[in-house]
């Protein structure tokens, strides 16, 4: 009955307060009490409900008041325009690779698996145990747990060849995602206004990550192979530069490896020039045809900053990576990491390391390698039958990725849009390049969209290049 009569009392305020000016007293509770029959528990129950609607106010003291409606307005954002000056150049916005979009379309863009390739078993107990232990409510050391600093050590570790002296626990830096570190190494090893050499095309969040930290970006060409290690011995002869960032391993966007003798050339390059190669192993867990071969295994004198992140291979909402560094570079790089965000959630360190450390880990790895080249395959064979004008520049051994070039003169641009207005979702190659675009580009993810779908895709973009 109380619930049917503080219904009856609110229904009743509510027509008082549509004739009665703003600021108007309303009846007290009393008065209520008497009006309705009311309990005070009753009408105390309809005052609160009539002011989580926001059509009251209670003053103190004074009694409750009709509340005073804002008039809407437009807002004017335009003083903002002086305070912040000019836009800084490579941050326009977020990355194609970044769009929410309709669960209808055909998404071929995102840099990420779906989530049925995910451990979600593993990654969902890890995260009820680690909730259940003092990392829930405690503050993790700012490099890190000491046993997630050592797995990635010695996953590192694992491949050195002989007489190399491996990476230890003390070396890595348990980092937030591996973005964020790309950040602190720019900023920590490069700095403002120097000289960085970079792969072109290179990974998009590096680009912007390098124009966060102010460093002036050298491309350097590169091919199914990577890069001609000739031209980065002239780059840094050229430059001056201290510092290569490349992904020698399944390479975003293109997916090439450097073959072994090209990684033990940069490295020899590196040396002799006394400088970094900056090494992003993002896809060191996503090899479908080929292993992983980290330039940084073969690495003991501090030469090469180590780069690599679970968020592909485990989960998006583990965002944990490490950066694995050796001497003043590993302390500058720590500096910066605790300057920008102090330290890395415990309770994510905790269930990473768990989700790791199971036996089921390495069963999801085999079982995610084959999932990859079943969907890679799929697709390469629907372009192949419904775009043949959009052609792949090679079939990578690993990573989530073909990158497709499409016919000369292309507009890239109104082919994506074109794409989208048919349901399917594409990432212009643009994004991926440091300088001008070496041709007309699209990058499609084969780990995320239904590959129910790939056919279907494949022949939208087939029927858009051909102007259907």
């Amino acid at each position: 009955m109380s619930q049917d009569s503080s219904d009856r009392i609110v229904a009743g305020v509510r027509a008082w307060i549509s004739s009665a000016s703003p600021g108007a007293r309303v009846p007290s509770n009393r008065a209520l009490m008497a009006e309705y029959g009311a309990s005070p528990v009753t009408v105390q129950k309809a005052m609160q409900q009539l002011v989580r609607l926001g059509l009251v106010e209670s003053r103190p003291g004074a009694g409750t008041f009709v509340r005073a409606i804002r008039p809407a307005r437009s807002a004017d954002y335009g003083w903002q325009t002086a305070a912040l000056g000019t836009a800084p150049a490579g941050l326009a916005g977020l990355s194609s690779t970044q769009r929410t979009v309709s669960p209808e379309a055909i998404g071929l863009h995102s840099g990420y698996p779906a989530v049925e390739l995910l451990p979600e078993r593993l990654v969902r107990q890890a995260l009820v145990r680690a909730a259940r232990t003092d990392a829930a409510l405690t503050r993790s050391p700012a490099a890190g747990l000491p046993e997630l600093q050592a797995w990635f050590a010695g996953e590192l570790a694992a491949t050195a060849p002989a007489g190399v002296t491996p990476a230890s626990a003390r070396d890595a830096l348990v980092i937030s995602g591996s973005q964020s570190g790309l950040s602190s190494i720019f900023r920590a090893v490069v700095g403002p206004g120097q000289p960085l050499l970079v792969e072109s095309p290179t990974y998009w969040g590096a680009l912007l990550a390098a124009a966060q930290a102010g460093v002036v970006l050298v491309p350097i060409p590169s091919g199914p192979q990577g890069p001609d290690p000739d031209d980065v011995e002239r780059a840094f002869a050229q430059t001056g530069a201290r510092a290569f960032y490349a992904q020698p391993t399944f390479a975003n966007p293109t997916g090439a490896q450097w073959p072994v003798a090209n990684g033990e050339a940069v490295l020899e390059t590196v040396r002799r020039h006394g400088a970094f190669l900056i090494e992003d192993d993002w896809a060191h867990d996503l090899g479908i045809d080929a292993e992983p071969r980290p330039v940084a295994a073969s690495d003991d004198d501090g030469h090469v900053v180590y780069l690599r992140s679970l968020t592909k291979s485990a989960s998006p909402a583990l965002r944990v990576a490490a950066v694995i560094a050796r001497g003043p570079a590993r302390e500058r790089i720590l500096a910066d990491r605790a300057a920008e965000s102090m330290y890395v959630s415990g309770l994510l360190q905790a269930a990473a390391l768990d989700v790791v450390t199971q036996p089921a880990w390495r069963t999801h790895l085999r079982g995610f390698r084959e999932h990859l080249r079943a969907r890679r395959d799929l697709l390469v064979s629907s372009l192949a039958e419904h775009a043949p004008s959009a052609q792949v520049e090679g079939i990578p051994a690993g990573g989530l990725n073909l990158w497709v070039r499409l016919p000369e003169g292309t507009d890239v641009v109104q082919v994506v849009r074109d794409c989208e207005v048919r349901g399917v979702i594409i990432a212009p190659g643009s994004e991926w390049f440091p300088a001008e675009p070496s041709g007309s580009y699209v990058r499609l993810n084969y780990a995320n969209a239904d590959p129910a779908r790939f056919a279907e895709a494949a022949g939208i973009l087939g029927s858009v290049l051909e102007g259907v």
